[in-house]
């Protein structure tokens, strides 16, 4: 694959409202890992990187698409299915801090901030720093020592080192 200012690929970070840790437990981190897997599968954009942080999420995709209808994909489709677990599993509490006055679409609660961070990656070196970047993003905050060691992100698959049940598979740029 060739990354050029013709054919960029994406990095986003989403981070969630007032940056709540909303994505604290597996569980969670678990729902949202299969929300992006399935956005990615039926909207065919490929990611290349990824970590899911308790209150933050970087990916790196393709540049099939606008920057931010991508993001805005990506964000609607993980949105959907943890707000579904929260209100299924009765977590009211949680709910509530994700409460927002009624927007234009009718939505009630918003799990991400609404301040996007975007930008295309158009050469190999500022590719390779970000995924370094989100690799080392749970050793930075404590989470764990080693990057492979922290489950929810790409970094076994990156050192060749995948589990066999990945919670979300890359595609290999």
């Amino acid at each position: 694959m060739k990354i050029s200012i013709d054919s960029p690929l994406h990095y986003l970070t989403s981070v969630t409202k007032d940056r709540l840790p909303v994505f604290r437990t597996d569980k969670i981190k678990g729902i949202v890992a299969k929300a992006l897997d399935e956005a990615r599968t039926s909207s065919g954009i490929k990611i290349h990187a990824y970590v899911i942080m308790p209150d933050h999420m970087h990916l790196i995709t393709d540049g099939s698409r606008k920057v931010a209808d991508t993001q805005r994909y990506f964000n609607g489709v993980t949105a959907r299915r943890v707000i579904d677990h929260l209100k299924n599993g009765s977590f009211e509490t949680s709910l509530l801090k994700l409460r927002q006055e009624k927007r234009r679409r009718n939505h009630r609660y918003s799990l991400w901030d609404h301040h996007p961070n975007a930008f295309s990656i158009n050469n190999e070196k500022t590719m390779m720093q970000k995924v370094n970047y989100i690799h080392q993003n749970p050793v930075r905050a404590g989470l764990v020592e080693r990057a492979e060691d922290y489950l929810y992100s790409s970094a076994r698959i990156w050192k060749r080192k995948p589990l066999e049940n990945e919670p979300l598979r890359v595609d290999m740029p």
